[in-house]
């Protein structure tokens, strides 16, 4: 009988041309994402840019222990893991309601429009999106002009670190959940008509066609998005996060992106940067490996990884 391995050769050698078509993708990923991860072992050694990677000392865990014994570790871990979870847990949901929602539009131009206006958001940078929340929050913008009228005072939203996150969080929402509900409504666009119509004829409310007909449809697409944005729960974006800073919002704005930028660029402490986000890769690939044995059990079938 034929081994497994000759089996295997011989079905690339039947398939060659399929192999040679993902090859420049697996090059590239080689290329830009293994080779690179040489340059983790920085965080193992006192690097000097002089001596180079290979000539600079060699420290092991020196920088870790660093970073988890100091005063501030719990405060930007706390504060990186709060926002990321109360962004996943806000934002996650009302992709899903909205396109159920636009789902139940019937006048196709009408729904046309309506999606515009969500998806315009998206297309607007991040710099943008920050210069616009700092207009509309200061102390002269149109919210504050608003809430003056029953208020004696203007409220200092950006210099208050209990509005941070907030902010940060419904900043984030209005930007991206028109566009992340694009792949809900194109699992939804599969459902045979025929159903409804069915359930419609059976006496179900519109509540009820939504909950056994639609929300099962969306399921599966629901689980793969969920444990790929429960994965990336600690790489929270730097950008937003760092343009909204203040020096006043500091104790809830200051995350591990931001600290990393920090010390790493601006302050020159690259061993002590790198240190920092490895230690914060490895809280998210546990974190995916958690969220996937969760969402199998709760299945009851296979997990994605």
């Amino acid at each position: 009988m034929e081994s497994k391995m000759a089996k295997k050769l011989n079905y690339m050698k039947k398939n060659y041309i399929l192999y040679l078509l993902i090859a420049p993708a697996i090059i590239l990923t080689i290329i830009f994402k293994y080779i690179p991860m040489y340059g983790a072992t920085i965080a193992f050694k006192d690097f000097s840019p002089i001596k180079g990677i290979l000539g600079s000392e060699w420290v092991g865990l020196k920088h870790f222990t660093s970073f988890l014994t100091s005063p501030n570790f719990m405060e930007i871990f706390m504060n990186t893991l709060k926002l990321s979870s109360f962004e996943l847990l806000i934002g996650f949901p009302i992709p899903i309601i909205l396109a159920l929602m636009l789902n139940q539009v019937r006048r196709a131009k009408f729904k046309k429009n309506i999606q515009l206006v969500l998806y315009a958001p998206h297309f607007i940078s991040v710099v943008v999106i920050s210069g616009m929340v700092f207009l509309f929050l200061s102390p002269t913008g149109p919210i504050n002009a608003i809430l003056t009228i029953f208020m004696d005072q203007p409220v200092s939203f950006m210099s208050d670190p209990d509005s941070f996150r907030s902010i940060y969080i419904w900043s984030g929402v209005w930007q991206g959940a028109g566009w992340a509900s694009i792949i809900y409504i194109a699992a939804l666009a599969n459902v045979d008509p025929q159903l409804h119509d069915a359930a419609t004829v059976d006496g179900a409310s519109l509540l009820q066609r939504i909950w056994h007909i639609d929300l099962p449809t969306l399921k599966p697409v629901m689980a793969v998005l969920f444990i790929l944005a429960a994965g990336g729960i600690m790489a929270i974006g730097f950008e937003k996060a760092y343009l909204l800073q203040t020096a006043m919002n500091i104790p809830s704005s200051e995350i591990i992106p931001t600290y990393v930028y920090k010390r790493g660029l601006q302050a020159g402490d690259y061993s002590f940067a790198t240190a920092v986000g490895l230690f914060n890769a490895i809280i998210n690939v546990a974190l995916l490996i958690f969220v996937n044995k969760v969402v199998k059990k709760l299945n009851e079938g296979e997990g994605l990884l």
